[in-house]
């Protein structure tokens, strides 16, 4: 038996949320259990039908998606959260990183990846729309607690992580051994005291390890 992703859909534009259920309401893997303009209204409803996934906005008067997020996420923590925005601040994207969203994705995005942003995410793994890591990650790594250096490959590695390319497509991609890419991962990792894409992705913004954004 087919297994569901009942999703929940958060925006105080009525046309933003048109627009999702048109992308997402033949799609048999996918239920809309709800949606709301209000984010107020939208929380009572979540707790009460504990959805797989909440899309939301971010800039909603009442509430704004990281106060959301936080609710959600201290009531229902089961529920994923995957943040819907017209681009990617810095300063947005740690605050939503903070508030606990498994995923970050432009409004602009087209079904194929909303698609493959909700399957990821009710799978516990987390989504981020390539722009969102570029705005990330493209700067010069420096930490400000301690001194951290990243080798130009390690930088390289980093960036085809966050874009989820497994060993084998990155070792191809940089014209390495898996084996390489391997060691190169755990030193990444056991520089930043980092676990996974998602924690490493925090460790940046958290540390302001970023220098600038385009």
């Amino acid at each position: 038996m087919m297994s569901v992703t009942k999703v929940y859909i958060v925006d105080d534009h009525q046309m933003l949320i048109d627009g999702l259920k048109a992308l997402l309401t033949d799609e048999p893997a996918i239920s809309i259990i709800g949606e709301s303009n209000s984010s107020k209204q939208a929380l009572n409803h979540i707790l009460h039908l504990r959805p797989t996934i909440v899309l939301t906005d971010i800039n909603m008067p009442e509430m704004d998606g990281i106060e959301l997020t936080k609710e959600i996420k201290k009531n229902s923590p089961e529920t994923k959260i995957i943040a819907l925005s017209m681009f990617g601040e810095r300063e947005t994207i740690n605050d939503m990183l903070k508030a606990g969203v498994s995923g970050y994705i432009l409004k602009n995005t087209g079904k194929a990846e909303l698609l493959n942003a909700i399957d990821k995410v009710s799978k516990g793994g987390t989504f981020f729309s390539d722009e969102v890591s570029a705005e990330m990650l493209k700067a010069s790594v420096i930490s400000e607690s301690k001194e951290i250096t990243l080798s130009a490959r390690e930088i390289e590695i980093i960036e085809l992580i966050a874009k989820e390319y497994p060993n084998a497509k990155i070792a191809e991609t940089l014209f390495i051994s898996e084996r390489t890419v391997e060691t190169h991962r755990k030193n990444i990792f056991r520089k930043t005291d980092t676990k996974g894409v998602l924690g490493l992705l925090k460790y940046c913004v958290d540390k302001r390890i970023i220098k600038s954004l385009k």
